[in-house]
């Protein structure tokens, strides 16, 4: 039987994932010493196990994580997965000035030689074509736009799926299909990092449908905002707005709020948005074995 092995911060999400899947939920006993070093002690037998350590801020708990999967390997564990709904470090992808670290790469490295698998949702892969450019062990990037269908079609009522920029069609099409409904796609251009100029396709055949953005990853919330704004000026109801990765950081969340009717996230980060669970997205990887 496969253990769920929560890190700090990630227990709600290991609980849904562990009854999901009808896996046995372990313990970490983890606290600091006075000098900020980790202590970390696994309450279970790992003996002979597979084991999936549920981390969802790996930024903030590398460390934490190489010390269990290290405990793990030393307590004759089996295949140790690192499950990762939020995959951090995929947006340093080149180096765009002289003397910058291409931090997708050097985290990837980190990983691979951490844990013997990877599991994630939807990462942000903006110049790479798949995981297995980056990671040197099998990696499964799972995608949440089922569960993101499910919930419009249950909860909207004649929605009108809208991909803020052109990067977002591949959601929204996907989306749109699922929940059958009609989608569109706007333009992005950015005016500075602060300033986003967004552009609206006709959209007068679609008068009377409630508009719901889509979106990947909502971090400063300005895209959104942008794309709320020009939609309510056209006559259309201020938006529903549903994206997977909930990090809004500093005072986004409470801007974007002002602007959309309602926002909603799946819980890949734990957050007040969060109305999406990935639990059975999840269990379902670690059940089949799947590769991808």
């Amino acid at each position: 039987m496969r253990l769920i092995l929560p890190l700090p911060g990630s227990e709600a999400l290991s609980a849904e994932l562990a009854a999901a899947g009808a896996f046995d939920l372990a313990r970490l006993e983890f606290r600091r010493f006075p000098d900020g070093e980790r202590y970390v002690r696994i309450d279970a037998d790992p003996k002979g196990r597979p084991v999936a350590i549920v981390c969802q801020n790996a930024d903030e708990h590398f460390l934490t994580l190489a010390f269990v999967a290290d405990a793990l390997r030393d307590l004759r564990a089996g295949e140790i997965t690192l499950v990762a709904p939020y995959l951090g470090y995929m947006r340093q992808d080149a180096r765009f000035r002289p003397g910058e670290a291409v931090t997708s790469r050097t985290f990837a490295r980190l990983v691979s030689t951490t844990v013997d698998r990877l599991v994630t949702v939807d990462p942000h892969l903006h110049r790479f074509a798949s995981l297995a450019e980056l990671y040197d062990i099998p990696c499964t990037a799972l995608r949440a736009a089922p569960l993101i269908a499910q919930w419009i079609a249950r909860e909207v009522p004649e929605p009108l799926i809208i991909g803020p920029d052109a990067e977002s069609e591949q959601w929204a099409a996907e989306i749109a299909s699922r929940s059958g409904a009609p989608y569109a796609v706007l333009s992005k251009r950015r005016q500075g990092d602060r300033q986003v100029e967004i552009a609206v396709p006709d959209l007068a055949a679609h008068h009377g449908r409630q508009p719901v953005l889509i979106d990947d990853i909502a971090s400063s919330g300005r895209t959104l905002i942008a794309a709320s704004a020009e939609l309510r000026n056209l006559g259309f109801p201020a938006p529903v707005c549903v994206v997977v990765h909930a990090i809004f950081g500093g005072d986004a969340f409470e801007r974007t709020a002002e602007a959309v009717t309602r926002i909603v996230s799946t819980d890949t980060l734990p957050h007040q948005s969060n109305a999406i669970s990935v639990a059975s997205l999840l269990s379902g990887a670690l059940s089949d074995g799947r590769r991808g």
